[in-house]
């Protein structure tokens, strides 16, 4: 590989298409024409001498060239990012295209809620946010941060804290109606409990020490707003983040469970990182905004 010929725009679009899949998706992310990727991929090739990845109509592949490129690629793009926001600030702003994972629920009422007063004060910023409860591989899909609850299992990640996502138990009036209210943790096994799929145990805090409870319900769902919806229907006892069970609890649509002698257990907000290079302004705006709204 010759080094020294290295071209910015090519190396962009190969870093692009090799965490979205493709070379049209990776024209989508950098605001250009996808023949212009394909052009400017064929161009680096060229001025390196090596077949960087494998086309086909839909979808490419690294290379073995390729795959030994793109750490050094990458490393490339987000130093000249950085090089950028250090060298000319910009009144405007964060400038560029952040992309962001989380999973559905903190999403959907914490995340989106800001973004239109995120935009506003960075009209240079571009958001690409992916909702998801299943787990993304920052890394290899060139996520920038990802907002995760709970704990962290990956140790190869960077991660701050944003908050504590405080838990409430709750049901609807109908099925307290119905079923009476749980006082103990003991009484709570004689309960019907939502859960999302594969839950076997809720985690309370009891004494200082963290006990897991075995529970038992008919509903299961795969996601935590399904979980939210049925115990508003009435289908159980449920435990919810605040911000999804607040407005409901104030609408008198569900009525906050208070044990005797446990709690639910609180839960970690993270930032995650792919990197421990330098945080660049586009995402410390957005955790500081995602920050100030938890807090």
């Amino acid at each position: 590989m010759d080094i020294g010929k290295i071209d910015m725009a090519g190396v962009a679009v190969f870093v692009n298409a090799a965490s979205a899949g493709s070379l049209s998706a990776a024209a989508r992310r950098l605001g250009i024409a996808p023949m212009a990727a394909t052009r400017r991929l064929a161009a680096l090739e060229e001025s390196l001498g090596v077949r960087l990845m494998q086309r086909t109509t839909r979808s490419v592949s690294l290379t073995a060239e390729g795959e030994a490129f793109l750490p050094f690629a990458s490393t490339i793009i987000e130093a000249a990012e950085a090089g950028r926001a250090v060298v000319f600030p910009t009144e405007n702003g964060a400038t560029g295209l952040l992309r962001v994972t989380a999973c559905n629920s903190i999403g959907h009422a914490v995340i989106m809620p800001l973004l239109s007063r995120l935009l506003d004060e960075n009209p240079s910023l571009r958001i690409d946010l992916l909702l998801t409860d299943t787990l993304v591989d920052i890394v290899s899909t060139g996520v920038d941060v990802a907002v995760r609850i709970g704990d962290l299992k990956d140790s190869s990640l960077i991660a701050s804290s944003l908050g504590i996502n405080k838990r409430i138990l709750c049901a609807s009036p109908t099925y307290l109606a119905r079923r009476g209210s749980p006082r103990t943790l003991q009484e709570l096994t004689d309960h019907d409990c939502v859960v999302t799929t594969g839950t076997l145990h809720w985690p309370f805090n009891v004494a200082g020490s963290e006990q897991a409870v075995r529970i038992t319900g008919r509903v299961t769902t795969n996601s935590i707003d399904g979980v939210h919806n049925a115990c508003v229907a009435g289908a159980g006892l449920a435990i919810l983040s605040t911000w999804h069970a607040v407005e409901d609890i104030e609408a008198g649509r569900l009525v906050p469970i208070t044990l005797e002698d446990a709690e639910p257990k609180e839960l970690g907000i993270w930032a995650v990182y792919p990197t421990r290079r330098q945080i660049l302004p586009k995402v410390r705006v957005f955790v500081d905004a995602v920050r100030e709204r938890l807090s």
